[in-house]
């Protein structure tokens, strides 16, 4: 997306939100949202294999055992 188009889609969400957004503010979110744009262009152009996502990684901790000997659910 070009400048314009963050610009106007920054706007336009705000409104539609109707959250007040002076110009100068709004300024600062589209550089932000271009800046994630940019990064998110990185990401996406890296060529990636299944083995390269770390989803195993991840495993939740078992719940505590109840006070009366029953396994919460």
């Amino acid at each position: 997306m070009d400048d314009a188009k963050i610009a106007a889609y920054v706007g336009s969400t705000a409104a539609m939100l109707e959250l007040p957004l002076p110009p100068a503010r709004a300024a600062r979110v589209t550089a932000h949202l271009q800046r994630t744009a940019a990064m998110a262009a990185l990401l996406g152009s890296t060529p990636l294999v299944p083995h390269d996502e770390p989803a195993e990684i991840y495993s939740p901790a078992p719940f505590p055992p109840a006070d009366d000997g029953r396994e919460q659910l």
